[in-house]
Protein backbone atom coordinates (compact mmCIF):
# COMPACT_ATOMS: atom_id res chain seq x y z
CA UNK A 1 0.00 0.00 0.00
CA UNK A 2 1.20 3.77 -1.25
CA UNK A 3 0.56 6.80 0.41
CA UNK A 4 1.02 10.03 -1.44
CA UNK A 5 0.47 13.74 -0.22
CA UNK A 6 -0.10 16.09 -3.59
CA UNK A 7 0.17 19.91 -2.94
CA UNK A 8 -0.48 22.60 -5.05
CA UNK A 9 -0.77 26.22 -4.46
CA UNK A 10 -3.89 27.70 -5.12
CA UNK A 11 -4.01 30.74 -7.24
CA UNK A 12 -5.23 33.87 -5.29
CA UNK A 13 -8.54 33.99 -6.72
CA UNK A 14 -9.85 30.59 -5.61
CA UNK A 15 -10.40 30.82 -1.87
CA UNK A 16 -11.94 28.05 0.68
CA UNK A 17 -15.36 28.76 -0.73
CA UNK A 18 -14.16 28.27 -3.60
CA UNK A 19 -11.72 25.18 -3.32
CA UNK A 20 -14.62 23.00 -1.04
CA UNK A 21 -16.87 23.24 -3.80
CA UNK A 22 -14.57 22.30 -6.47
CA UNK A 23 -13.66 19.27 -4.56
CA UNK A 24 -17.62 18.63 -3.62
CA UNK A 25 -18.02 18.66 -7.31
CA UNK A 26 -15.01 16.41 -8.42
CA UNK A 27 -15.08 13.81 -5.19
CA UNK A 28 -17.26 11.28 -6.80
CA UNK A 29 -15.61 10.72 -9.69
CA UNK A 30 -12.53 9.71 -7.93
CA UNK A 31 -14.59 6.65 -7.03
CA UNK A 32 -13.58 4.75 -10.67
CA UNK A 33 -9.83 5.52 -10.68
CA UNK A 34 -7.76 2.07 -10.90
CA UNK A 35 -6.11 1.58 -7.41
CA UNK A 36 -7.45 4.52 -6.08
CA UNK A 37 -8.09 3.38 -2.07
CA UNK A 38 -9.15 6.79 -0.31
CA UNK A 39 -8.56 9.97 -1.12
CA UNK A 40 -8.64 12.59 1.16
CA UNK A 41 -9.66 16.58 -0.11
CA UNK A 42 -7.26 19.15 1.57
CA UNK A 43 -6.68 22.92 1.97
CA UNK A 44 -4.48 25.20 4.39
CA UNK A 45 -5.66 28.66 4.70
CA UNK A 46 -1.83 28.98 3.32
CA UNK A 47 -3.08 28.63 -0.16
CA UNK A 48 -2.19 25.53 -0.50
CA UNK A 49 -4.57 22.45 -1.34
CA UNK A 50 -4.07 19.13 -2.63
CA UNK A 51 -4.79 15.29 -1.25
CA UNK A 52 -3.61 12.59 0.70
CA UNK A 53 -4.62 9.07 -1.35
CA UNK A 54 -4.02 5.86 -0.42
CA UNK A 55 -3.36 3.38 -3.49
CA UNK A 56 -3.16 -0.74 -3.90
CA UNK A 57 0.37 0.32 -5.57
CA UNK A 58 2.98 2.45 -6.45
CA UNK A 59 2.42 1.87 -10.22
CA UNK A 60 -1.63 2.75 -9.94
CA UNK A 61 -0.41 6.11 -8.49
CA UNK A 62 2.23 6.89 -11.24
CA UNK A 63 0.06 5.85 -14.10
CA UNK A 64 -2.82 8.32 -12.39
CA UNK A 65 -0.44 11.17 -11.17
CA UNK A 66 1.54 11.12 -15.40
CA UNK A 67 -2.31 11.20 -17.41
CA UNK A 68 -4.65 13.65 -17.77
CA UNK A 69 -4.85 14.79 -13.30
CA UNK A 70 -1.51 15.90 -13.76
CA UNK A 71 -2.47 18.44 -16.98
CA UNK A 72 -5.41 19.32 -15.65
CA UNK A 73 -3.89 20.60 -12.01
CA UNK A 74 -1.04 22.58 -14.54
CA UNK A 75 -4.11 23.66 -16.50
CA UNK A 76 -6.25 24.72 -13.39
CA UNK A 77 -3.62 26.17 -11.00
CA UNK A 78 -0.57 26.94 -13.15
CA UNK A 79 2.47 24.46 -11.74
CA UNK A 80 3.09 20.71 -11.00
CA UNK A 81 1.64 19.52 -8.27
CA UNK A 82 4.10 18.19 -5.74
CA UNK A 83 3.60 14.61 -5.48
CA UNK A 84 5.54 12.30 -2.42
CA UNK A 85 4.73 8.61 -2.43
CA UNK A 86 4.97 6.73 1.17
CA UNK A 87 5.01 3.13 1.74
CA UNK A 88 2.20 2.24 4.50
CA UNK A 89 3.46 -1.05 7.13
CA UNK A 90 -0.11 -0.33 9.02
CA UNK A 91 -3.10 1.24 9.17
CA UNK A 92 -5.69 2.14 12.07
CA UNK A 93 -8.84 2.74 11.44
CA UNK A 94 -11.10 3.76 14.31
CA UNK A 95 -13.96 3.98 12.51
CA UNK A 96 -14.27 0.17 11.29
CA UNK A 97 -12.27 -0.38 14.53
CA UNK A 98 -9.67 -2.40 12.82
CA UNK A 99 -5.93 -2.53 12.54
CA UNK A 100 -4.21 -3.80 9.64
CA UNK A 101 -0.66 -4.65 8.91
CA UNK A 102 0.78 -4.14 5.90
CA UNK A 103 3.82 -5.10 5.75
CA UNK A 104 4.95 -7.60 8.94
CA UNK A 105 7.77 -6.97 10.50
CA UNK A 106 10.26 -8.98 9.85
CA UNK A 107 12.49 -11.53 12.79
CA UNK A 108 15.64 -9.58 13.71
Amino acid sequence: MITAIVRYRLPAHIDRAACRNHFEAIAPGFRSVKGLLSKHFIWSERGVAGGVYQWASQADAEAFYSGPWRDGIVQRYGMEPEIEFFTVFAKTDNEAGTVTVVEAAQPA
